[in-house]
């Protein structure tokens, strides 16, 4: 069932679950039980869910004693390397609990713009998700040039939403929801609800912020969530604090109303439609 609203959360078919390196790498770690936990409840209702997680760079870098982010595309695809390792038997970790086995996907842009690749990708995530085995997805970084990246996992997010063709998108970030300006300026608003095609060019959402464990920020989870619902998939942005109420249908977060007349697009459109938070202008 598509979710045309928050509370059609509960009995979604499937969903996506993006979560990002600072809630769940270094001292954040210990916030994947919890978010492991909600996923399983979801999962216990019969929902399938497919996690999209950030991390693997942020997670491998105190394994080669970094304190930073490198800079360099070698030593991130080396902490990449080591650290999906480490996220993935975190995850699988506390899964066990549930009776849940987790299933590492990683893919690129290329994978992506490849119909045979992108096509390969899809059936290997159906019979994942059919065999009740939950998907855990992450940029591919040991191969991935800056070239082919997609840049930020709000937008592979969403592209995955696509690709699995999921009745929702769910963000999680380190805030409640989203303001209409940066939460700690004078004037802030929350933002409850985003209608489909609404303008935000009054709002300022800010620029893609760097920080010593991971890439993201607000304008890019307002430039996946309109990606998602252009293509008929409601996207709610909220955080990971509050995943298990989110999923429970609450009240929480800030909702972009899905297209109710979705037109499928290709995936350089998909890509063009998600390069600016304000857009797409329909």
């Amino acid at each position: 069932m598509t979710a045309s609203d928050r509370a059609d959360l509960p009995g979604a078919r499937r969903v996506v679950v993006k979560v990002g390196s600072s809630s769940v790498s270094g001292d954040r770690a210990a916030a994947i039980p919890p978010l492991v936990a909600a996923l399983a409840g979801a999962h216990g209702r019969g929902t399938e869910v497919v996690l999209v997680s950030s991390g693997a760079i942020a997670t491998g870098m105190p394994y080669l004693q970094l304190t930073s982010r490198p800079s360099d595309l070698a030593t991130q695809q080396a902490a990449a390397a080591v650290g999906q390792n480490v996220l993935i038997y975190r995850y699988q970790a506390a899964l066990r609990e549930f009776g849940i086995v987790a299933g590492q996907v990683l893919l690129t842009a290329g994978d992506l713009e490849n119909r045979m690749h992108r096509s390969n990708a899809r059936r290997a995530m159906e019979r994942l998700l059919g065999l009740r085995i939950l998907p855990i997805v992450n940029e591919n970084d040991t191969v991935a040039t800056h070239e082919i990246r997609f840049g930020d996992n709000d937008r592979l997010a969403a592209l995955v939403a696509r690709l699995v063709r999921a009745d929702a998108l769910v963000l999680l970030s380190d805030i409640e929801c989203l303001y209409t300006c940066p939460p700690e300026q004078p004037g802030a608003r929350p933002i409850d609800q985003v209608a489909f095609g609404e303008d935000l060019g009054a709002f300022e959402f800010g620029s893609v912020v760097v920080n010593s464990v991971g890439t993201g920020g607000a304008a890019t989870k307002v430039s996946a969530a309109r990606l998602a619902a252009a293509s008929g998939i409601g996207a709610l942005v909220t955080s990971a604090e509050l995943v298990a109420p989110a999923l429970a249908g609450e009240h929480v977060g800030t909702w972009f109303a899905p297209n109710p007349a979705p037109v499928e697009s290709t995936l350089t459109g998909a890509l063009h439609l998600a390069s600016s938070p304000h857009g797409p202008h329909d």
